[in-house]
């Protein structure tokens, strides 16, 4: 709290300072430096600059950025002193003289020290969510925001701004877009995002960031850009951590409990994290065909996931470190449900109950050595990857009222990927930056699905990606202006190979060479004020259930099955952003827009197979080029000194297109204009220093696809923190969806007249614990750019 007020009060002056005639303001002088660990020689962001005068009156400051470096004008002619201070680490105090003859004053490379005495326990993290725009992503620091506490990564997403997920299918989108990659720890996922995000509790999440449009550094797949979830690893002196536990209640009981630790002595630091979410949850809906039948359904998911991460930094000198970690992850899940059919006069068609039972282990190893050369900022780093993933699923159907005879899939899935990855970083000249890099990943999928179902028979496939990348950027700083070209060259090649009993086995290959471009442009005119203007070329390629040949059962009444003719879609990228800062906050405007090529969209069509024109099929296929646009705006203020506040608003067009048959050439296609409106807002209330309060709401818009018209869900939320056993610990209580106000409801005309709804567990009450021990020192320091997921290109991390 108190570098907080001397930051604030540094920034005061410095406005007061600015104001006063210039014919009273002596020349100014100006100071630089950098500033870093004096152990690991890591640079230290956010390190407060303070400049006072003789008579300790704070003059003005400043604060280091991301690479640990500071500049700061307007120092007036005289002696004063440059105090370097950071919690956790011992002040450092430098006299400095601004004479005519001496207005700039380089300090060169200032080291700090650790205080072994500044704190007696781990970071206490806010009580809400904050976001901090910078050059290419926003970071939303989640902490333990209240109304997400004791919940999973997919409902702490809901919460984010520009970020949906979808409560019955669990696909996540961004800004409008399902076409998003989803990192942990900037690596890629071995399993669909839908499930990845089930399984990681809220509580072993530090922050998540979102580049919506990254540059040619990163891997360029996913229209709408990347979503980036870093999971919480401490970094403290000594032996530190936290436990977490809780109980949530809706319709059934779940169970939540977390625990991050680390040791660090010395030159290494050890760290763990373990997370744990188990529990039933309850959903339940219907789909209505006026006139020729009612399909009610009720689902039931028993789910039980850990998560654990182990690993170390080894910093072996002041020029080489080396990390190393891996993650594993276990995940059960028990599935129920039903789906009873009648006609439209009532009577029962069809009683079909059905289980599904899925059992998955992911693991990942990952080593990362990085070496500094002599020149500041001129290094190298390797990395390697390697993650397996394998889930079994056994699903059994039986149909009481006996129109068909019941069946089994027993289906076995492997996953393979691994990652090699070389990067160059070299300060060429003052203002300009070389960076080069080198990718190969591969990426292996074998499947296997024995069924008893009639009609279908046994299959199998197997499905190989080969990856080869090569990238360079260079910046350039003119001025206030800072400017990036850089651009991607990869090699694609894939491989599909489909078998299914009784039929010809069908290969599915693509050999694609495509190079990348990216520009970015930054232009800061007053310490207040940013403007950032940028463009990258993405792709979206076919996934291998959108290819998958093979027919697949989904309910009673469709069928999915892929399409293997599909090609990738290219997107080219533009975006604008301002952020001003405001006294009490910050507020941010952005704009994009987007130009897709061959748009990969969902096609929905009658079974041409069904003579009795109740059945559908759901699958994908290419059409024409389309544009995508949107608006958002955000903001952080204090409105008070007990009340804080997030708010953002976003607006996001495109249009989708889909067919009635994709058998006929000639079949018509429908166009559809997608148009969406979202508003979210958190308010943080401080009612003493031990009680927080938290209130968030949230309104997602109406919106208009192929399939579906989906009408507007709206949801309030809130939390409560009291602190207990002199700050250690503290009570979390929250109730979600207080008004019990979210839904999917939709009508559709398409390829039916059909309307439905379907109902989850959204209202539900939770009360937790946490505890944080240990004798380390709070420290937000970076151990490398990477580990912070500045980089992404890593191969699989589950």
């Amino acid at each position: 709290m108190k570098n907080i007020l001397l930051v604030l009060l540094a920034v005061f002056s410095t406005g007061v300072f600015a104001q006063m005639p210039k014919s009273n303001l002596p020349k100014p002088g100006e100071i630089s430096g950098k500033v870093v660990d004096q152990t690991t020689k890591q640079p230290l962001p956010y390190v407060n600059i303070i400049i006072k005068d003789a008579a300790k009156k704070i003059v003005t400051g400043g604060i280091t950025d991301d690479n640990g470096l500071f500049a700061i004008k307007n120092i007036p002619e005289g002696n004063s002193t440059v105090e370097v201070q950071f919690i956790g680490y011992k002040t450092v105090s430098k006299p400095i003289s601004v004479t005519n003859k001496n207005r700039k004053i380089d300090l060169g490379v200032i080291g700090l020290s650790e205080d072994a005495t500044t704190l007696d326990e781990v970071e206490v993290r806010a009580e809400t969510s904050s976001v901090t725009q910078k050059v290419d992503r926003k970071v939303i620091n989640v902490g333990k925001d209240l109304t997400s506490a004791g919940a999973t990564a997919s409902e702490l997403l809901n919460n984010v701004q520009s970020v949906s997920v979808d409560s019955q299918s669990g696909n996540i989108s961004l800004r409008g877009n399902e076409n998003v990659r989803v990192l942990v720890d900037g690596k890629p996922t071995n399993i669909p995002a839908a499930q990845l995000l089930k399984q990681i509790p809220s509580t072993s999440i530090k922050s998540v960031e979102l580049i919506t449009n990254p540059s040619a550094k990163y891997n360029p797949e996913g229209m709408s850009g990347i979503i980036n979830i870093i999971l919480n690893k401490n970094a403290n002196m000594g032996f530190n951590g936290s436990i977490n536990t809780g109980v949530e209640a809706g319709h059934f009981v779940r169970y939540n409990a977390s625990t991050n630790m680390n040791y660090k002595t010395g030159k290494v630091n050890f760290f763990g994290n373990y997370g744990y979410n188990g529990g039933e949850r309850y959903n339940f809906g219907f789909v209505s065909r006026p006139g020729t039948n009612y399909q009610d359904f009720v689902f039931t998911n028993d789910n039980q996931s850990h998560l654990l991460k182990l690993g170390a930094d080894i910093y072996l000198d002041d020029k080489n470190t080396l990390s190393f970690y891996t993650t594993q992850n276990w995940f059960d899940s028990s599935a129920g449900g039903r789906a009873i059919i009648s006609d439209s006069n009532g009577d029962l068609i069809e009683n079909s109950p059905n289980t599904q039972n899925n059992e998955s282990h992911n693991q990942a190893y990952n080593v990362n050595y990085k070496h500094d050369f002599d020149k500041e900022g001129h290094n190298i780093e390797f990395e390697a990857n390697f993650s397996k993933n394998e889930s079994p699923n056994f699903l059994e159907n039986r149909f009481l009222q006996n129109s068909q005879p019941d069946y089994i899939n027993d289906i076995n899935n492997t996953r393979e990927n691994t990652l090699l990855n070389l990067d160059y970083t070299n300060p060429i000249s003052k203002n300009g930056k070389l960076e080069l890099g080198l990718e190969y990943r591969v990426d292996q999928t074998d499947n296997t699905n024995e069924t008893t179902q009639v009609g279908f028979s046994n299959s199998s496939f197997k499905y190989d990606r080969d990856i080869y990348s090569a990238y360079i950027n260079y910046g350039h700083k003119f001025g206030k202006l800072n400017m990036q070209l850089g651009a991607r060259l990869e090699q694609y090649n894939i491989e599909g190979v489909f078998n299914q009993e009784g039929e010809a086995t069908e290969t599915v290959k693509d050999d694609i060479f495509t190079i990348y471009p990216s520009a970015f442009f930054t232009f800061n005119p007053s310490d207040k004020n940013q403007f950032q203007l940028s463009y990258s070329k993405r792709v979206d390629r076919p996934g291998i259930q959108q290819v998958n040949p093979i027919r697949e059962w989904s309910t009673p009444l469709i069928t999915s099955v892929g399409n293997p003719d599909l090609v990738p879609q290219f997107t080219n990228s533009f975006e604008f952003n301002y952020t001003r800062k405001i006294k009490g906050g910050s507020i941010t405007i952005g704009s994009f827009y987007r130009n897709i090529n061959d748009v990969i969209n969902r096609a929905t069509y009658k079974d041409p197979s069904d003579d009795n024109d109740v059945r559908q099929i759901l699958t994908f296929a290419n059409f024409d080029d389309t544009d995508a646009y949107g608006l958002e705006f955000s903001a952080n203020y204090k409105i008070a000194k007990w009340w804080r506040a997030n708010a953002s608003m976003d607006y996001y067009s495109q249009k989708q297109f889909g067919t009635t048959d994709l058998s006929d050439p000639n079949a018509p296609t429908t166009e559809v204009k997608t148009d969406i409106f979202n508003a979210r807002i958190s308010n943080s209330f401080t009612v003493n220093k031990n009680l927080r309060l938290q209130l968030f709401a949230m309104y997602r818009g109406p919106r208009e696809d192929i399939q579906w018209n989906v009408k507007p869900m709206k949801m309030v939320n809130l939390g409560a923190n009291y602190s207990i056993l002199k700050g250690k610990g503290n009570l979390t209580f929250r109730v979600n969806d207080i008004f019990n106000t979210m839904r999917f409801k939709f009508d559709s005309t398409r390829p039916f007249v059909q309307n439905g709804r379907f109902k989850w567990e959204s209202r539900t009450t939770y009360i937790g614990f946490n505890y944080r021990f240990g004798g380390g020192k709070n420290k937000a320091k970076q151990r490398r750019r990477r580990d912070n997921n500045e980089k992404q290109g890593g191969g699989g991390f589950f």
